[in-house]
């Protein structure tokens, strides 16, 4: 066997691959960005803005609880088989999309979908950490965030243009069909696995005596609350996911009744998350020069702004500038969070820490889909837009009173 070298250098050939893997995840929710409540309203008439945003409800949950179960699956079968087992559970979805009868088949749908991206993102996530060691870990983060965040953008884009030009369905899920191939065969074919590396670091580290690594109960309760750091950076996760959720959900709608076309809603759907993908190439590697604790507080600081922004907003100026806002600080906070993971759990138990942290994150999505929906339905769209405003500033403030700074010199 070759010798195991940790570094993004060291390993550049497959961690370009897993940046490619990733970028397909991406596309696999970014095809539904724009459309989806677009096909629940004129399609399926459903009139509820939490009957609405019910599809984020259930991708929401099913991805928290498979992210938590990923860390575990990765640590006992090994990173490669559950990034293959995502991809298969994947295969359904786009035909399931195009052809659902019901709105009860999108939810299974999106049941599936969130399966996938628990075991599929997290495990590009946990072999990126696996292979970058400890010194570039910031700018690791923030290249796999880039890539499937900017390809949420891409296939936002995409899908939006072609239910303006050919109709909802079926024709801009056929997206859906070539990125599940092209993710399944690179998975199966180039991807390798990671696991040694991990067994590499946790020598440098010095191993932990089997007396002493934590039990998966206590890894859950150190990252949710026990930890100072961890839980800040638990918290900070559900709460960007959620103000992320109601963006899904709600923006969409809140466009259209402004007049905005499928076309410039595709547009407006593609700018948050693609400001988001490619912010993370510099935040990430920022985060690694200047730390975690101020890129993460301010960041959520930013998104707050922007959220407010587009409560505000009635033209599509003042929209633009309100997602190029909140794609700016959620690119602060999303690979810094990551980030700040691997500087605190040991290598021994990191993977499982990363997925009670994307479970508590992805969480977020189905949280802040019920809050949304719910204020939506009772107070209006702008009360539900200024109650997660409020929620996005105030866990910056967590941040900044209660966590400390992560960052190995």
């Amino acid at each position: 066997m070759n010798q195991i070298r940790l570094g993004l250098r060291e390993n550049l050939g497959q961690f370009s691959l897993l940046v490619l893997v990733n970028a397909f995840v991406g596309a696999m929710v970014g095809m539904e960005r724009s459309i989806l409540p677009a096909i629940a309203e004129q399609e399926f008439h459903l009139v509820a803005k939490t009957a609405v945003l019910s599809f984020i409800v259930v991708f929401g949950l099913t991805k928290a609880f498979t992210n938590y179960l990923a860390g575990r699956l990765s640590d006992r079968f090994g990173r490669r088989h559950v990034l293959i087992a995502g991809w298969w559970v994947a295969a359904p979805v786009p035909f399931l999309l195009m052809w659902a009868p019901s709105w009860n088949w999108v939810l299974a749908a999106n049941a599936l979908l969130g399966i996938s991206q628990g075991l599929t993102w997290s495990t590009t996530v946990i072999m990126k950490i696996d292979l970058a060691g400890p010194h570039k870990r910031g700018l690791a983060m923030g290249l796999n965030e880039f890539a499937g965040y900017f390809a949420v953008a891409l296939s936002a884009l995409a899908t939006g243009y072609i239910a303006a030009r050919h109709g909802l369905r079926p024709e801009p899920f056929y997206l859906g069909v070539a990125f599940v191939a092209i993710g399944l065969l690179l998975s199966i074919f180039a991807v390798r696995e990671t696991s040694h590396h991990v067994a590499q670091e946790a020598a440098m580290h010095g191993a932990m005596a089997a007396e002493t690594l934590p039990t998966q109960r206590e890894i859950f309760w150190r990252t949710s609350l026990r930890d100072r750091n961890l839980s800040s950076i638990s918290q900070a996760g559900l709460v960007n996911n959620l103000n992320d959720g109601m963006a899904w959900g709600l923006f969409p709608i809140v466009f259209a009744a402004a007049q905005m076309d499928l076309a410039r809603i595709g547009t407006l759907a593609a700018l948050y998350p693609a400001t988001w993908g490619i912010g993370q190439l510099f935040t990430g590697a920022w985060s690694d020069r200047v730390g975690r604790k101020w890129l993460i507080a301010w960041g959520m600081w930013v998104q707050a702004l922007g959220i407010v922004a587009i409560t505000m907003g009635n033209d599509f100026v003042v929209f633009a500038s309100g997602a190029v806002l909140l794609g700016i600080g959620t690119a602060m906070v999303y690979p810094t969070l990551l980030a700040a993971i691997g500087d605190v759990a040991h290598p021994a138990w990191r993977a499982s820490a990363v997925g009670v942290y994307r479970f508590w994150r992805d969480l977020g999505y189905a949280v802040g889909a019920l809050l949304a929906g719910i204020t939506a339905d009772l107070f209006g769209l702008s009360a539900a837009m200024w109650l997660v405003a409020a929620m996005t500033f105030g866990s910056g403030l967590v941040v900044a009173f209660r966590m400390s700074e992560t960052r190995m010199p």
